[in-house]
């Protein structure tokens, strides 16, 4: 399954940033069994695991517990090359990440990304972060305060509703997008 080369850039991203594929995997889900149920969350990561496993086939000792979590990564980084290991944790997470677009949609996605693998960002105006990354952190926080006006003009309008919720959506993928760049982008506090 081919994905947008963005997919794949996002994974690189949050792997880039000290996360591994087993603790990117980790961290969505809770916030996603919370959204379709263990069961769900399971067949999604199984999925992605499945489509990982035809571009990487040392994923085959990695298996998917009844709870959701990963097992088997250990035994992956023991029997391949590092770079084998690592390139292997990014089509999966870009599998998993492309299936979420699928799923629920780009600006859901990368909100759940920044909010959850993120977390952070949300105080990066408080943490000794230069000035340049403290506007766009401002820009962000106003591009979603006009994604949320946005919705509430498009249910009092019915004759726009659709195309109110469409820039709405561009509004919020547009501020997501700025602020997963802002994120990865920007330097680490000390």
């Amino acid at each position: 399954m081919m994905f947008p080369p963005q997919t794949r850039d996002l994974a690189l991203r949050l792997l880039a940033r000290e996360f591994s594929a087993f603790s990117v995997c980790e961290r969505l889900r809770q916030p996603l069994t919370r959204l379709a149920g263990v069961a769900g969350f399971r067949s999604l990561l199984s999925r992605a695991l499945a489509l990982a496993r035809a571009e990487a086939p040392s994923l085959n000792a990695v298996q998917v517990a009844a709870d959701g979590s990963l097992r088997g990564l250990e035994d992956l980084r023991s029997q391949v090359h590092g770079d084998q290991a690592r390139e292997a944790g990014i089509i999966l997470i870009t599998q998993l990440l492309g299936l979420l677009v699928r799923v629920v949609g780009e600006a859901m996605t990368l909100q759940l990304v920044t909010s959850e693998i993120l977390p952070d960002f949300k105080f990066v105006s408080k943490s000794g972060i230069p000035m340049g990354f403290e506007a766009i952190v401002n820009e962000v926080d106003n591009l979603q305060g006009v994604s949320a006006r946005l919705e509430r003009l498009a249910e009092q309008y019915p004759p726009v509703t659709e195309a109110l919720m469409t820039i709405s959506g561009n509004v919020l993928n547009t501020a997501t997008v700025l602020a997963v760049v802002a994120a990865i982008k920007s330097p680490k506090p000390n």
